[in-house]
């Protein structure tokens, strides 16, 4: 019986090592939050935010609208007035006061010539000479023209008109109805003209990006985004090169639910609690309600508005990094023991890749600890029994 009591123990001991884990469990989490990785004790340790979801924060979340094209390519209230670049072709319409001009007749009083301008951004026009047109505005041309002709022609005027641009092309290809080059007219065109012109993209607009390069600058965007967001729906430029493409939008679910796995969006936007209903629903047996949570790369404004500027500056004392696009590890808490939480969580939208977590109650890791120990105590049982029997 001694030796028995001694297995036990033994058992019992290395059992509180032994019991598996599915994850982390809310308390971890908790005491994780915000500390660096020497506090943690582990060299490359994610420091990250931990926020409890309430209405307010919710709110905030939803109501954020992002400013990846505008920031990333700097666009400001002006867009510039357009200019005759390499390529382009004019028609210059030259009229006279009199049927004996340089360029009337008894029949016209008016010529038209028709123009390329030059790799080297001029172009020769009759009587006037080489004329640098690049950089110029039709305005400007039809200026430079006119004076040149005052002294030869017969009262002139001049009239200037593009017919071509090939330097003010855009490039617009992938998930769209037809690809094209399409070239720029003079007045000002945006990234949703620019689609309606090829016959719009293929799939929905909140699984469509839109990838704008500029300059050898790359940003991209949800089409929805865009749609939804007007300032987003950014003026196009020369030369640039726009790829939609489709990737669906998912969320990846794990925990103390019926199915842990990757689920496709489906429809514009998705609330938290749609989520966890698109993924069967939490084990209601081992969930602790207390404890779901959403791991989330979060945009730095959005991180601001939340913490504080105080907060996020211990944050990054204690370490914390931002991925390649910016953004800053955060953790959402929601606690559906709370009344309130059905409204919170049908505010609170889930983004594409978050990591949806119901982290399970204590009690499971006691049942499995209590598991492991009967085992062994049923095996000492029997063989007591067997020995006493054998007396």
């Amino acid at each position: 019986m001694k030796q028995a009591i001694v297995i036990l123990s033994c058992v019992a001991l290395s059992g509180c090592q032994m019991v598996p884990a599915d994850g982390p469990l809310a308390s971890d989490i908790v005491g994780e939050a915000g500390r660096s990785a020497a506090q943690q004790s582990r060299a490359s340790a994610e420091v990250f935010e931990l926020i409890d979801v309430d209405a307010r924060m919710a709110n905030v979340i939803h109501a954020f609208q992002a400013r990846k094209l505008q920031r990333r390519f700097k666009v400001s209230g002006s867009t510039g007035v357009p200019v005759i670049g390499v390529g382009d072709a004019l028609k210059v319409t030259i009229f006279e006061a009199s049927a004996d001009g340089l360029f009337s007749t008894e029949n016209s009083k008016q010529a038209s010539i028709d123009i390329v301008v030059q790799p080297n951004g001029m172009a020769s026009i009759p009587y006037v000479g080489t004329v640098r047109l690049v950089g110029k505005t039709l305005e400007q041309v039809r200026e430079t023209i006119k004076s040149a002709l005052k002294n030869k022609a017969v009262e002139p005027d001049v009239l200037v008109n593009l017919v071509s641009s090939s330097s003010r092309d855009v490039t617009v290809s992938g998930a769209v109805a037809r690809s094209a080059v399409i070239p720029l007219g003079l007045g000002h065109e945006t990234i949703l003209d620019m689609l309606a012109r090829v016959g719009g993209a293929v799939a929905q607009p909140y699984e469509t990006y839109i990838s704008l390069t500029r300059n050898n600058v790359r940003g991209s965007v949800l089409l929805k985004d865009i749609i939804e967001n007007p300032k987003e729906n950014i003026p196009v430029q020369p030369k640039d090169q726009i790829y939609v493409y489709r990737d669906p939008q998912t969320f990846t679910i794990l925990g103390s639910v019926k199915q842990a796995k990757r689920v496709e969006f489906g429809a514009s936007d998705v609330n938290l609690l749609e989520a966890i209903a698109l993924a069967g629903g939490a084990d209601s047996a081992s969930v602790n309600m207390k404890g779901y949570f959403v791991f989330r790369f979060e945009e730095p404004e959005v991180l601001m508005d939340l913490v504080g500027p105080a907060r996020v500056k211990q944050l990054l004392a204690n370490g914390m990094q931002p991925d390649k696009d910016g953004k800053y590890p955060v953790v959402y808490r929601l606690s559906m023991e709370k009344a309130d939480s059905l409204l919170i969580g049908q505010t609170f939208e889930v983004k594409n890749r978050d990591v949806i977590y119901a982290s399970r109650h204590p009690s499971v890791d006691f049942s499995k600890f209590i598991n492991i120990v009967a085992s062994p105590v049923g095996i000492v049982a029997a063989a007591t029994t067997v020995t006493n029997n054998m007396k």
